[in-house]
């Protein structure tokens, strides 16, 4: 990247970094059980919401769904969610809301049908626009109507953050809408449901949390609280994302990874995230790989590439995870080491197949996008040095 391209970004971000005390982010209120949702439709006077989810969530939406029947909620049930979710998922549960006459939203799952019911409530508002004009920054500024999140996974941190990530199936290209509007008003941190998480999603949605955690901490837009926040939020994964993975009926271990989760997505929403994001964003677009996965697999080449630019920031998450060195470099470099290592042990690979070299240069032009001049990172990279990170992690190029 040449020097005014660089010095347009770190302006841009120097600019964001100072306006964030005055933003108005909020904090979503907290709920530690599903049966408390009927009493929060209630205290609401809402009678007929939209719980949007996926297929393999189905089941427990239904139940969630005929509990809520029971308090004399109306529910209508989308569970056509895709893994990253689409304009096309976005619609189909917008139709289902309308002919329901809809007041409220609930979101029962990871990421993807979070993104989607806040996808949703956008197009609620602004019912002459489609999502793709409001992708981007600030777009949409209206109240959403009611938003209960409900995660399964403990990795996306959607239930707090500002962000909804969609993908345009027809371009194949993922864009995200960040608005403080979309911050869902209550959060249910529910580790019962988390219960039925298979191992892999276990490890691919945790890994995803430590992104989050990792990337908002190195950038260069953090504050004391976002520091504290990806802090203990790399302690928490450190210490149980392999006992929940390992023995999915620990609560105790699922319910710290939801906190971890939860603190991560608070910090990243502060502080942004990287080019892990970036490029990740970029592969499910192109070629629908889910996120947390990666993710995971991007994140300790990112943070290689990075060099002694994030060394400081990435010792001090070293010693967050009990990880020591006799130097910054040393600590980083056996932090990075033990990420693969967590990878590893959970069988998340080090590359992905199906990544075409013709690919490339438009998935790294898209993630160029997303992420400069926005993303606070350690150091700046343009489309074609982003390049490289496709070709590393890609199987047989």
């Amino acid at each position: 990247m040449n020097f005014a391209s660089k010095l347009f970004c770190r302006v841009f971000q120097g600019a964001f970094h100072l306006a964030l005390p005055l933003l108005p982010y909020r904090e979503p209120a907290l709920h530690s059980s599903t049966a408390e949702v009927p009493q929060i439709l209630k205290e609401k006077n809402i009678t007929a919401v939209l719980l949007v989810t996926d297929q393999g969530l189905r089941a427990g939406a239904e139940a969630l769904a005929a509990l809520l029947e029971e308090g004399g909620i109306r529910c209508a049930l989308y569970s056509g969610t895709n893994a990253n979710p689409t304009v096309d998922n976005v619609e189909e549960a917008l139709a289902l809301y309308r002919k329901g006459s809809c007041q409220g939203l609930i979101a029962y799952g990871g990421g993807s049908p979070m993104d989607c019911a806040k996808a949703v409530g956008a197009r609620v508002v602004y019912p002459k626009k489609q999502v793709g004009q409001m992708k981007g920054l600030l777009r949409v500024l209206r109240r959403l109507p009611l938003l209960i999140a409900i995660p399964t996974t403990a990795g996306t941190g959607s239930e707090v953050t500002v962000t909804a990530v969609i993908t345009d199936p027809v371009h194949k290209h993922k864009y995200t809408m960040n608005n403080f509007s979309m911050i869902p008003r209550h959060a249910v941190l529910d580790p019962k449901v988390t219960l039925s998480l298979p191992p892999h999603l276990t490890a691919t949605t945790g890994m995803d949390a430590l992104t989050h955690a990792v990337e908002a901490y190195i950038g260069g837009s953090t504050s004391k609280e976002t520091r504290r926040l990806a802090l203990e939020a790399v302690g928490l994964i450190f210490e149980n994302i392999e006992k929940a993975y390992r023995d999915g009926s620990d609560l105790t271990a699922r319910a710290a990874m939801l906190q971890a989760s939860y603190k991560a997505g608070i910090a990243f929403s502060k502080s942004y995230v990287g080019y892990i994001h970036a490029v990740a964003h970029s592969l499910g677009g192109q070629y629908n790989i889910p996120h947390g996965l990666a993710n995971a697999v991007l994140m300790p080449y990112v943070l290689e590439d990075y060099g002694a630019a994030a060394h400081k920031k990435l010792a001090q998450l070293a010693a967050a995870a009990g990880i020591t060195g006799e130097t910054d470099r040393q600590a980083a470099e056996k932090f990075i080491a033990a990420i693969r290592e967590l990878n590893r042990r959970m069988g998340i690979p080090a590359t992905l197949p199906g990544i075409k070299k013709e690919d490339i240069p438009q998935m790294a032009a898209h993630a160029a996008k997303e992420a400069n001049p926005l993303y606070p990172v350690p150091k700046l990279m343009n489309a074609k040095e982003l390049q490289r990170f496709y070709n590393i992690i890609g199987e047989n190029l």
